[in-house]
């Protein structure tokens, strides 16, 4: 079986750079657990508007409809609450973000009806029971 240290020299020598593998596998493991989200929230009677809109100054992992109106989601996972909980995360810097992508986004599709800030907050697995739905989080 090959040394630890021998694997980081065949990685190296065959470009495969251990950051850049841990970060693929976050933003899967992100990716994952937005996908997730949608579906719980198509499951609670959410229609879906789009994912991961990005403007300069942010990103709103989804945007969905609840009859006339619309949810700006983040989605936070967290293996485990070792480094503080999913919803934690969400800060003040973080909440300053969201709400200047969503000032982008109906910037660029006017609305008429009313808005609110979501938070789904996943520890553990990414499963429905291990999601936290934070309604009008901020």
């Amino acid at each position: 079986m090959p040394t630890p240290t021998l694997l980081k020299q065949l990685r190296q020598l065959i470009g495969c750079d251990d950051k850049q593998t841990e970060k693929d596998t976050a933003t899967s493991r992100g990716a994952y657990a937005e996908a997730e989200a949608k579906r719980y929230l198509q499951q609670q009677g959410l229609s879906f508007v789009c994912a991961n809109y990005l403007c300069k100054g942010g990103e709103i992992d989804l945007v969905m409809r609840d009859e006339q109106r619309l949810i700006f989601v983040e989605v936070r996972h967290r293996k485990s609450n070792r480094y503080g909980s999913a919803a934690e995360s969400v800060d003040n810097r973080k909440q300053n973000k969201l709400r200047h992508a969503a000032q982008h986004y109906l910037q660029q599709h006017p609305h008429s009806g009313s808005c609110r800030f979501d938070v789904i907050a996943i520890t553990g697995p990414v499963t429905c029971n291990n999601m936290d739905w934070i309604k009008n989080a901020f």
